[in-house]
């Protein structure tokens, strides 16, 4: 059996090496039109920090997985064709802010249509809104020559910074296909490459639309356990509780569970913000605008608590941060990756940089490149943008210190030198609820957290 996997991102990257990783016998190409991203994949330094992804992927690179441009070439010579493109929020026109931006996924479609010369299956991988199979059939049906495809919806279910672990062991793989026997049979074959690892009764089949739906859903329900902990954060400061005592309490009931339940500055990455908005925007287009503004409102409170924590630096260093250095320890959106899409040091880094601050900033994955282009752009420079290589460069002379991401690098840092560095009062703000509180305001600073 051939797999070709379209897109060599964090989705199509390590679920494809671990296919391989598992199925000897099967072999397994992974494709993509950035020549720099295929080089990559194919040296010693992969495009991507995941722990435990070097290992998995150099245990079958050139045994039977593959990273190439040959496109056309390997979609013809693929029996399954797994369809892992970026579906980012439409920037434009209808629907602009929160609908999927589908060109990707109708680009591959065309492709397939034009160069198959036989049926094949086609995984759609990527996170899409529900009926978006109806979309690759038409497309595939209107220009195969008559070849029949069967479309299976098998959505990921990775944690960025888990998603090895969560790819050996995962909680279930679920698989999407039409209710019809050619249906029934494509999805058992991609049942059968799963089973390889994993337990038959981890492998749930539903039809498309479930299983398309199922993955919006699952991230808005967690977004949403982040959203309700982070607005109870706000009250606790008000009142004087300690959010993380609150949480571990209401955590101990059986029907709510401790799991995504941390107080935090808000939630980032690539999927939460953009599956829930596109959420909203399905539900808005099936005339259900009640559904919809309730998902709204855990992206607002998710804005809001990162705006919250940075006006909280501002009150708190006296009404004003013009021309005090602030130290931004983290900016990836969380611990174990380089991945900084929707990350809330963005929102808080740009809020104090509008503020008149020097911000610098110091983070143990994400290139010095990407936070200047998350933060100005391609070509806009700002002096007050500072990046240094170590936690105690950015504190050094620093105002305030904000930890943002939770690397466990900053559990072990030295804080009494750190103080000693800094102008008095010496400031800290834990986003993360990482660091003891306590221990820090005997050696001098003045520090808070969330939710405390």
């Amino acid at each position: 059996m051939k797999i070709c996997c379209i897109g060599a991102g964090y989705v199509g990257g390590p679920t494809m090496a671990m296919i391989a990783h598992k199925a000897p016998d099967i072999r397994v190409t992974v494709v993509d039109l950035n020549q720099s991203r295929i080089d990559a994949w194919n040296s010693d330094t992969l495009p991507i920090y995941e722990p435990g992804l070097d290992d998995v992927v150099k245990s079958a690179r050139g045994r039977n997985l593959f990273f190439s441009t040959a496109v056309a070439e390997e979609i013809n010579a693929a029996d399954i064709i797994f369809v892992a493109v970026n579906t980012p929020t439409k920037t434009y026109g209808v629907g602009s802010g929160r609908a999927a931006d589908l060109r990707f996924i109708e680009s591959v479609a065309r492709t397939i249509a034009e160069v198959a010369t036989e049926g094949k299956i086609i995984v759609e991988k990527s996170t899409i809104p529900v009926k978006t199979a109806s979309t690759i059939q038409k497309i595939l049906a209107a220009n195969s020559r008559g070849l029949e495809f069967q479309v299976l919806s098998n959505p990921e279910f990775l944690a960025e910074g888990t998603a090895i672990e969560d790819l050996q062991l995962p909680d279930r793989v679920l698989i999407g296909g039409e209710r019809t026997p050619a249906g029934d049979k494509a999805v058992q074959t991609l049942v059968d490459i799963y089973a390889h690892w994993v337990p038959r009764e981890r492998i749930l089949t539903t039809n498309l639309w479930s299983s398309e739906l199922s993955k919006l859903v699952a991230n808005a329900f967690l977004a949403q356990r982040i959203s309700s902990i982070n607005s109870i954060s706000a009250l606790c400061e008000a009142t004087d509780a300690d959010v993380d005592e609150v949480a571990n309490a209401i955590g101990h009931d059986s029907r709510i569970g401790p799991k995504f339940l941390k107080a935090s500055v808000g939630f980032g990455g690539s999927c939460f913000q953009k599956d829930i908005l596109n959420l909203v925007y399905l539900c808005e287009s099936f005339g259900l605008p009640e559904v919809a503004a309730y998902w709204q409102s855990v992206v607002s409170i998710n804005d809001w608590q990162k705006s919250r924590f940075a006006t909280r630096i501002v009150k708190s260093l006296f009404n004003t941060v013009a021309g005090k250095r602030i130290a931004i320890w983290g900016f990836a959106f969380k611990k174990d990756t380089n991945d900084t899409r929707e990350s809330a040091a963005i929102a808080i880094c740009r809020d104090l940089l509008t503020e008149m601050a020097e911000v610098v900033v110091y983070d143990p994955k994400v290139p010095a490149d990407q936070i200047r282009r998350d933060l100005l752009g391609p070509d806009s420079k700002n002096d007050r943008l500072v990046i240094v290589d170590s936690a105690e460069s950015a504190a050094k002379d620093a105002h305030a210190i904000a930890v943002v991401t939770e690397w466990d690098e900053f559990k072990t840092i030295d804080f009494s030198e750190v103080y000693e560095n800094m102008p008095k009062p010496a400031f800290l703000f834990d986003g993360r609820n990482l660091l003891d509180l306590e221990k820090l305001r005997t050696i001098g600073f003045t520090a808070s957290a969330i939710g405390k």
